[in-house]
């Protein structure tokens, strides 16, 4: 069983910065992408970051230059620095990955969401 566990939302005013950590654990041989998505009050979930295992990136145009995506393959953890944050950032904040278990198993973990709230 995979288990991703998320870390760092919060209220934070315009302009300012969070960090997002996600960690996995459980029976995973490999980790390929892991990404962010985020879903605001009303609307669809989106994706706002990816990275593959080589570490190639992907970025919803509306953060790029102000989001970063990272990962410590070693911890199998990815993070999402956030900065310059505007109120339409807001919103939660999921994490996922596509696995390959034991079993040569090809699976996909979501986290259990963290809420970022940005507001003055």
């Amino acid at each position: 069983q995979v288990q991703l566990v998320e870390s760092g939302g919060g209220l934070v005013q315009p302009g300012g910065s969070l960090r997002l950590t996600c960690a996995a654990s459980g029976v995973i041989f490999s980790i390929n992408d892991m990404g962010w998505y985020r879903q605001a009050p009303g609307k669809e979930r989106e994706l706002v970051a990816t990275i593959t295992r080589s570490g190639d990136t992907n970025y919803l145009d509306s953060v790029k230059g102000r989001f970063t995506i990272s990962r410590d393959n070693a911890k199998s953890t990815v993070y999402l620095q956030m900065n310059s944050l505007k109120p339409e950032d807001t919103a939660v904040y999921y994490c996922n990955i596509q696995y390959i278990n034991l079993r040569a198993y090809s699976g996909t973990q979501w986290g259990q969401g963290t809420l970022v709230t940005v507001s003055s």
